[in-house]
């Protein structure tokens, strides 16, 4: 194999941009290859991407089936709308391909199941886009839940991530299809949210999950609603409960919170971090003293930073999301643990989606969706 990652993308959504200059960052990985339903639409992205982010050799437009066809290509970005992507994925494994997979990652987790199947059978890496995972802002953050005073025994997690949709958006936009996105903010926000809390649990699954669906709606040729709005909650053993609100009716907002017996702690930008050279959160105790007629609430906080870019550099978390899976391709050695938390993100939004849509009916979870 070549010391370098060969990349083709499958699909020019917006997204596989920005992935584009993340390959291009990344150190170890080229794109050689990208594929669209037409080939016109393929070669305008390359050429607008290579203006702008140039390879040293151009990649070429293909059509799908050509692209997973080339011996030149390691590993695939599918950037598909999720009601597509299942098929394409399995081709890909088939085709001896690596699956870097955007999110949600499929319609359901069964069929995520076959999905991760097909490339465990084709000795192939599955993992999700969510660039978060990559940052060493997740590493610190690790290391103040894991030291036993900062935040103390965990007992809520609570977040949002939202933008305010456009116009446009509500009557023209994939999410807006229960065809293409039959998950809408659920799928497109809460997938994030979800996953986040999973980590901070060491992905200790709830036992029960509640959500609400505050609104709904399709654009004209969608056959159902999509959610638009929701509100959830997810139990796990021992009384710890996380709370998340995604939508696509409020402005901008992706803060995370875990709060536990002796701190908490904030994240305010946890998956598009603010402009800038470092990624931080905070971290915070607070002590309430009484002395006679005297009430005292003390705040004590300190601001963890990493030096880290937001966007657009080699140390971004974009980019070493391409680059730990191309170490992953590159090694030969493939990491279980990628594909296992997208089934277990898979199975908690399923039961999100399902509580939602029976009025926030409490749905449980079992172990059983895991084998």
């Amino acid at each position: 194999m070549s010391k370098l990652c060969r990349w083709g993308i499958l699909g020019t959504a917006g997204i596989a941009q920005k992935n584009w200059a993340a390959i291009r960052n990344s150190g170890n990985g080229i794109v050689v290859g990208v594929a669209s339903r037409s080939a016109d639409r393929a070669g305008q992205f390359i050429s607008q991407l290579q203006a702008q982010v140039p390879f040293d050799i151009v990649p070429t437009a293909n059509d799908y089936e050509a692209l997973l066809a080339r011996k030149d290509v390691d590993a695939v970005y599918i950037p598909l709308p999720t009601g597509l992507r299942a098929e394409w994925v399995i081709k890909a494994a088939n085709a001896g391909k690596h699956v870097m997979c955007e999110k949600p990652c499929a319609i359901d987790a069964a069929q995520l199941k076959k999905m991760i199947d097909a490339c465990q059978k084709n000795n192939v890496q599955f993992m999700d886009g969510v660039m978060y995972m990559h940052s060493q802002r997740m590493q610190e953050l690790r290391k103040v839940l894991d030291d036993g005073t900062s935040i103390g025994e965990i007992r809520r997690i609570a977040g949002q991530f939202s933008f305010l949709a456009p116009e446009d958006f509500l009557t023209s936009n994939i999410r807006m299809s229960s065809e293409l996105e039959p998950q809408g903010s659920l799928g497109d926000l809460g997938w994030y949210l979800i996953r986040f809390a999973l980590w901070t649990m060491n992905f200790q699954m709830p036992t029960q999950v509640s959500s609400r669906m505050l609104a709904q709606r399709g654009r004209a040729d969608s056959p159902t609603a999509v959610p638009m709005e929701v509100s959830s909650e997810l139990l796990f053993e021992g009384g710890v409960s996380a709370g998340f609100y995604c939508s696509f009716l409020n402005n901008h907002q992706q803060f995370v919170h875990v709060s536990g017996t002796k701190g908490n702690l904030q994240v305010a930008d946890f998956v598009l971090p603010n402009y800038g050279n470092e990624v931080a959160f905070n971290v915070s105790q607070s002590d309430f003293n009484i002395s006679g007629s005297q009430f005292d609430m003390e705040n004590y906080s300190r601001r963890v930073a990493v030096r880290e870019f937001s966007n657009n550099t080699p140390n971004s978390q974009e980019s070493k999301l391409f680059r730990n899976f191309a170490d992953i391709v590159l090694s030969g050695r493939l990491d279980a643990y990628w594909p296992e938390i997208s089934l277990k993100t898979q199975i908690v939004l399923d039961a999100c989606l399902e509580s939602a849509r029976n009025d926030a009916r409490l749905v449980q979870i079992s172990s059983a969706g895991l084998t």
